[in-house]
């Protein structure tokens, strides 16, 4: 299976149907990847919260129509990263996205936990009520957002649901850069999945992105990972190691379905 990870900026002065058609660009360039990831939110800019309701769209907006579009052309599954996603309801989340060959939604996750430590993302969305796993060709897909890589549980009901491939979109920033390189890793070995992580890069509203983009497969190993600045990470994995993995170290197996009942 051929990943790319688009490592993407979401500069300040660029307005969104800019980044859009740049990102259209570098999206039609990955032929022969079976798999294109972005970043959290990189259409609006993680850190614009003050244009989140104006930049907000629904699942057939101008991001989700150039990523379905480009999926059709290259014959590829496209995972969005995050848009600020606009409800019937008119309330707002950060929701990811899952486009296949045929330009069909074939997964979508709304971040359940979402982000209050110097960020207005708590305040401004609404979290999400389902984790899905999605079947796919290579295997079981789902997906987490950023912050959600600090809570182990949510991974623990992943594996649970039969998730083998994850893929994390995210607007980490390089003040704990570390931080993510240990999560990203941590949480491939704990549930044995591959972790597709996909960061951004670049300044936005003052604040450094880590980039430093990830890919670590189900036995805890670095495949790739990105530097600083923009970056396409192409990377091929075998997702037959989940299943192997699995069967000759198992974890999953081995562990308790509760732990709540133990003495104390």
């Amino acid at each position: 299976m051929d990943i790319a990870l688009i490592q993407f900026s979401s500069p300040d002065n660029e307005t969104q149907p800019q980044r859009i058609e740049r990102a259209e660009t570098v999206l039609r360039q990955q032929e022969g990847a079976d798999l294109i990831v972005l970043p959290e939110l990189w259409s609006a800019g993680y850190f614009h919260f003050d244009q989140y309701p104006a930049l907000s769209e629904t699942d057939d907006g101008p991001t989700m129509r150039m990523c379905k579009a480009v999926a059709k052309a290259l014959g590829t599954y496209v995972h969005l990263g995050s848009i600020v996603e606009r409800t019937a309801g008119g309330t707002l989340r950060n929701t990811s996205f899952l486009v296949d060959p045929q330009g069909n939604i074939a997964h979508r996750y709304s971040k359940l936990h979402v982000f209050g430590y110097k960020s207005l993302e708590a305040e401004l969305l609404t979290a999400g009520t389902a984790l899905p796993v999605a079947p796919t060709p290579f295997g079981q897909i789902a997906g987490t957002t950023c912050y959600d890589l600090r809570f182990p549980g949510l991974w623990c009901e992943l594996s649970v649901r039969g998730a083998e491939i994850v893929i994390v979109p995210a607007a980490w920033p390089a003040a704990r850069r570390e931080h993510w390189r240990l999560l990203t890793s941590a949480r491939a070995v704990e549930h044995q999945v591959f972790v597709l992580a996909c960061n951004a890069a670049g300044v936005q509203e003052g604040i450094e992105l880590a980039g430093s983009s990830r890919v670590v497969d189900p036995a805890g190993r670095l495949l790739a990972e990105a530097g600083t600045d923009e970056e396409i990470l192409r990377v091929t994995i075998d997702p037959a190691l989940v299943p192997t993995t699995r069967r000759e170290f198992p974890v999953i197996t081995d562990r308790l379905a509760d732990y709540s009942g133990l003495a104390r």
